[in-house]
């Protein structure tokens, strides 16, 4: 009994120290990014590459994470001038919609109401034809620039880093311009909507 002891201590012992040695064991990692229109993968992370697009693995060869490309300057003020005026829109259109609504009691006829929803709906209809017209010339640039890009590479040569950049800059602004288009479209479908309520409103107080 008195020699079990320490040889039952030593064994927690080791397997104590064998378990924080695995947890203090650095996670290998393996990063694949694009450079100069080719891919490029190591265990490290150079520094010239930190705002590259890339995708990280573990040591199990399972991708973790994937990274988007960091923002050049202007791509960030473009961003947060693009946020303001959504915030801006949104702002506008909820006034508008409170508006309407409180103004549903004072019209003297339904074609009186209909018509001053008539020009709101009529003004949103140009802005979605605009936004439609934006989403379909900015995809026509992207297809362009995907086409050369692609004779370059059937060429054997390299797509360069900066006809790369712009391929993602602008799927990005197409895509972002889709958003937009989208939500024109709901609000376009709102106004329908708060049209309707507002008739039922304004028949309410008629019979009042």
């Amino acid at each position: 009994m008195t020699k079990t002891l320490p040889l039952l201590a030593c064994t927690l012992l080791i397997a104590a120290t064998g378990s924080t040695l695995a947890q203090q064991a650095p996670t290998k990692k393996l990063y694949c990014w694009n450079e100069n229109g080719a891919r490029v993968c190591g265990d490290a992370l150079p520094a010239h590459a930190v705002d590259n697009a890339r995708t990280e693995f573990n040591s199990s060869g399972r991708a973790v994470s994937q990274l988007p490309r960091a923002l050049t300057d202007e791509e960030r003020a473009a961003a947060a001038a693009q946020a303001k005026l959504d915030q801006d829109a949104r702002a506008a259109a909820e006034v508008a919609a409170r508006r309407d609504r409180a103004m549903a009691e004072s019209y003297a006829t339904e074609e009186d109401l209909r018509r001053a929803f008539g020009e709101r709906i009529a003004l949103m209809d140009e802005t979605i034809k605009a936004s439609r017209l934006g989403v379909e010339g900015r995809r026509q640039s992207l297809v362009s620039l995907l086409g050369r890009a692609g004779e370059t590479e059937l060429s054997g040569k390299p797509v360069p880093k900066k006809a790369s950049d712009n391929i993602l800059t602008q799927h990005e602004l197409l895509l972002r311009q889709r958003s937009m288009l989208a939500a024109q479209l709901a609000e376009r479908e709102l106004i329908d909507e708060d049209l309707e309520a507002a008739l039922v409103r304004y028949h309410e107080m008629k019979k009042d």
